[in-house]
């Protein structure tokens, strides 16, 4: 049987040449790499160049800026992935500073766990990585990537920050419904493509297929939601924004309930996306699924 565990053991040898690098040297070969990708993933560049200028109605100058920007920083977000074990409290906090702690802490008072409201902004294993480190409770439930060993490596820097890893059981919802009554912080990525079992709700200017699961636990389990994301810094770094709590009405009307609060969760994003566009990632097939409307 052909195992393909040699590539868990190379991306260990990046990653301890890595930690020795000064955190400067890190972004900037960070960016390099990301540069070069740029010119290497002429499938996923135009894609996102093509979603890019279709949602934000700009020029196709102004789109390969903006993507060429994102590709350098997913180059750097790759290396600091890797830098994950060279990495403490201290440490951390030196990278990354918080913007609204309090309405975490807040919601956290509650004793019902938190919802997190993410997207693929920005670093996003740093901001589990960083609020686990800065204190907070964080959970994550695990997903295969495509790959074991990316997935092993994964776990296994995600547990050094101080994630709790909750693995599929039966379904995905009995996983993140022990994290919340546990009273974790749990996050949920609701910026992609949800299938023919999602909820349309215009985002970005297109109808998308998106996930219903944040706003099913909300009502089922009373749990607060606090949209969080990671932005890079300019000078190096990055900066946590935490946002005030979002509200679920209820009126007993489910199928309603549900869309007006993924609404509210999807222009969230949507709004964070459009404030700093070379931060989200562009060439994922977010409106893979055709609306109904769009068919007829």
């Amino acid at each position: 049987m052909v195992t393909n565990s040699w590539q868990y053991h190379l991306l260990k040898l990046v990653s301890r040449l890595v930690c020795l690098l000064p955190y400067s040297l890190l972004l900037a070969l960070g960016g390099l790499l990301g540069r070069l990708y740029y010119y290497i993933a002429g499938r996923q560049r135009d894609r996102a160049i093509a979603q890019i200028k279709e949602s934000l109605n700009i020029s196709s100058a102004e789109a390969e800026q903006i993507i060429r920007r994102l590709f350098t920083k997913l180059g750097q977000t790759f290396l600091e992935v890797m830098y994950l074990p060279a990495l403490n409290p201290a440490k951390m906090a030196q990278h990354v500073e918080m913007e609204g702690r309090q309405y975490l802490e807040d919601a956290l008072l509650k004793g019902k766990g938190v919802a997190v409201l993410a997207a693929h902004v920005g670093n996003w294993e740093w901001l589990g990585a960083a609020l686990a480190m800065f204190g907070f409770p964080v959970a994550s439930i695990v997903k295969r990537q495509p790959n074991d060993q990316h997935t092993k490596i994964l776990n296994e820097y995600r547990q050094h920050a101080g994630i709790e890893i909750f693995t599929r059981g039966t379904t995905e919802l009995v996983a993140a419904a022990k994290a919340l009554k546990q009273g974790k912080v749990l996050g949920f990525f609701s910026d992609q493509d949800a299938g023919p079992g999602g909820v349309f709700i215009n985002f970005l200017g297109k109808m998308a297929s998106t996930p219903r699961g944040l706003a099913v636990f909300v009502r089922r389990l009373g749990v607060p939601v606090v949209p969080i994301f990671m932005i890079r810094q300019p000078r190096g770094g990055h900066r946590i924004i935490v946002s005030p709590p979002l509200e679920f009405v209820s009126t007993g009307d489910e199928a309603a309930d549900i869309y007006r609060f993924t609404s509210q969760a999807t222009q969230v994003i949507e709004d964070i996306i459009r404030r700093y566009p070379d931060e989200w990632l562009w060439f994922q097939k977010r409106w893979n699924t055709k609306w109904e409307g769009e068919q007829a």
